[in-house]
């Protein structure tokens, strides 16, 4: 698969990450300026809504194949915006979106990877998660909600596990939505400012800015150890909302156009049916 230059940029390289050497306010790979992208990712829609239609349509010949796409990002970083702006230029019966909150008591029962999986995306969908597995190493670390012993283990269950997602047809892209912390504070503070938006703040957002540092620090391990040949991560400086939409749009338009995907070849006699349609009387 021929990559753009958006996600060439974005790939996270092997080894140690640093995510303060890695800009937040930056637009990699691009050149416009805000107009220029919003104006790219609407000439996107046609191409990506005519790809996951033909993904789609796979499912009648029983292809397997499908598209996982994970969200990860502190507070405010932008998984809502990316799917209103992004996988809304799809047609929404072939996208599955699940949002992993804070576990149940019956999840907490079983492996991390249980609701996981229940989660995932039937062949043919777009599936999209609005935080992901990656909570069970993140959160858990940072507020203790798990031993060192089992985090540590958890790594490794995460890259088999998607290996063997891949292995079973599944193309899955992975964005760290990368914003800084006096753009979380703004968006934070928007949010206070403007009473139509109440809804959207969470006092325990803020608390949980308190851990900013070592909420980095995890990311930072997580990125480093779960970035595989298979299901790499790319990590999107999300301070410019439109370079984050843009970003992930390219990102899942390069997917879709690496399957090569083709329209199932009909399993009937095209021209007799065309022949039947044509001679049949006149419906009354």
């Amino acid at each position: 698969m021929t990559s753009s230059a958006i996600a060439n940029a974005l790939r996270l390289p092997p080894g140690p990450v640093d995510l303060t050497a890695i800009e937040t306010d930056a637009a990699p790979g691009f050149d416009g300026k805000k107009t220029d992208g919003k104006a790219a990712l609407y000439a996107m829609g046609g191409e990506l809504a005519d790809l996951q239609e033909r993904l789609w349509a796979e499912r009648t010949i029983d292809s397997e194949r499908r598209v996982l796409l994970v969200l990860q990002g502190m507070d405010t970083s932008g998984k809502g915006g990316v799917l209103r702006h992004t996988i809304g230029l799809v047609d929404p019966q072939g996208v599955r979106i699940t949002s992993f909150k804070a576990p149940t008591d019956e999840e907490r029962s079983h492996d991390f990877l249980w609701r996981i999986e229940k989660g995932l995306p039937p062949a043919g969908y777009i599936g999209v998660f609005d935080r992901s597995h990656y909570e069970d190493v993140l959160i858990a670390k940072v507020r203790g909600f798990a031993e060192p012993e089992e985090i540590e283990r958890r790594y490794g269950a995460i890259n088999e596990f998607e290996a063997r997602l891949v292995a079973e047809g599944y193309s899955i892209i992975k964005c760290m939505l990368h914003i800084s912390a006096d753009e979380q504070k703004a968006r934070l503070g928007e949010r206070l400012a403007n009473p139509d938006k109440h809804w959207k703040y969470n006092p325990g957002d803020l608390d949980e800015r308190a851990f900013w540092p070592k909420y980095r620090e995890a990311y930072e391990v997580v990125l480093e150890r779960t970035s595989t040949q298979v299901a790499p991560w790319h990590v999107i400086p999300s301070d410019k909302k439109w370079y984050r939409n843009l970003a992930v749009a390219q990102l899942l338009l390069d997917t879709l156009r690496g399957l090569d995907l083709q329209w199932p070849k009909a399993d009937f006699d095209v021209a007799a049916e065309t022949s039947r349609l044509a001679e049949e009387s006149p419906v009354q």
